[in-house]
């Protein structure tokens, strides 16, 4: 399936997607627990994996665990995009036996996303709408989206999630066709292309689907966005970029600033 992170993909995928709904179920009142470190087991098909000094491919190089090894994770956070056995990915995790960071492409965690907490402990980019001409802010969006989660039908919703994330950044539509000729047009210096560290408030794209038109979703942080349509048609609630890819096959494309053609 497209947007997999095989061979362990789909076991990963399907615990995300039971965690998501329970999550759902439950609504906003649940506070999600501290991560603590985690475990992963690496998988090389028989090289050694290097250890570098930092999360790029062009660091130093500080070490190496053994194919098969079991590794303690006691942080992790965003580098240089790697292709490997579990996909493509920018996320690295580090290593405290090791005292560096090895790629999140060739280690088996249970999940597609991040499963210990972020080095420093603050994301690298935040949601900024400056200079773009919103008529809300991206705390003034998340909250919107935040008090239109639905999970009855709603006939504006159905099918026009880029319609969506524009109403809640107060616009009465969102100036494009779909959600991937949206991600097409916003500039590069808006664009983070395969980041899957999404500050709230930022705009997380895919494309694909069955006539070409992409998805678009608005974070609202800690890994997790509002999506119309992912949980029934016309439902606006939450999920994961790990639940879209594997319950609609999507790829996803990465994450912008809320930049709008309708005002460009």
């Amino acid at each position: 399936m497209t947007g997999s992170r095989t061979p362990a993909g789909v076991l990963r995928r399907l615990a995300v997607v039971l965690a998501a709904a329970a999550l759902m179920l439950t609504g906003f009142s649940v506070t999600s627990t501290a991560w603590a470190s985690a475990t992963g087991t690496v998988n090389t098909a028989g090289a050694p994996l290097t250890v570098r000094s930092g999360p790029h491919v062009g660091s130093t190089a500080v070490g190496s665990v053994a194919d098969g090894a079991s590794i303690t994770i006691d942080c992790q956070t965003y580098g240089d995009t790697v292709s490997g056995t579990y996909g493509t990915t920018n996320i690295w995790d580090h290593v405290p036996a090791k005292g560096g960071y090895v790629s999140d492409a060739y280690v088996h965690t249970g999940s597609d996303t991040l499963v210990a907490p972020l080095c420093g402990g603050t994301p690298t980019q935040s949601c900024s709408g400056a200079g773009l001409g919103n008529p809300r802010t991206c705390g003034e969006a998340v909250t919107w989206a935040k008090n239109h989660v639905t999970t009855s039908y709603v006939a504006d919703y159905a099918g026009r999630c880029d319609h969506v994330v524009g109403l809640a950044y107060g616009w009465s539509h969102s100036g494009s066709t779909s959600a991937r000729s949206h991600w097409l047009a916003i500039p590069g210096a808006y664009k983070h292309a395969g980041d899957s560290n999404v500050p709230a408030g930022g705009l997380a794209f895919f494309s694909g689907g069955s006539q070409g038109y992409g998805h678009v979703m608005i974070s609202i942080g800690g890994g997790y966005f509002l999506s119309t349509d992912i949980h029934g048609s016309g439902t606006f609630t939450r999920t994961t970029i790990s639940e879209i890819k594997s319950r609609w096959g999507q790829t996803y494309s990465g994450w912008a600033q809320p930049w709008f053609q309708i005002n460009h």
